[in-house]
C-alpha cells in the first residue's frame, strides 16, 4: 500500500508506483492461456474446413454438423476429446 509522506515540506510517495506488475508475476498461468487459445482456433480452422463448427460453453465444447445436430450427441467434451472426435469425423 503506498502513502504521502512530507520531507521538508514536500510530499514524497512511498510503495510501488499505480500499474506497476507484481514483483512474482505468474507467467505459467498466462502462457498456459495462450496455450489454449491456439490450440482451440487451431480446431476451429480444422473443423471449418471440414464442414464442422466448434462451439463452448460452460459444460465444455461441442463439434456441431452441417444440420446443427452435435457430433457424437455430446456438448461436454475436453479440448483433447473434441480433436480425436474432430480426427475421425474428417477421416470419415
Amino acid at each position: 500500500m503506498s502513502s504521502d509522506k512530507r520531507v521538508d515540506g514536500v510530499s514524497v510517495r512511498v510503495g510501488k508506483l499505480p500499474g506497476s506488475a507484481p514483483p512474482a508475476e505468474n507467467l505459467a498461468g498466462a502462457n498456459e492461456a495462450r496455450d489454449e487459445k491456439l490450440r482451440v482456433r487451431s480446431l476451429e480452422r480444422r473443423a471449418r474446413g471440414g464442414g464442422y463448427e466448434l462451439r463452448h460453453s460452460d459444460y465444455g465444447y461441442a463439434l456441431i454438423d452441417a444440420a446443427h445436430k452435435p457430433v457424437d450427441g455430446r456438448r461436454d467434451l475436453s479440448l483433447k476429446e473434441l480433436a480425436s472426435l474432430l480426427d475421425e469425423a474428417l477421416e470419415r
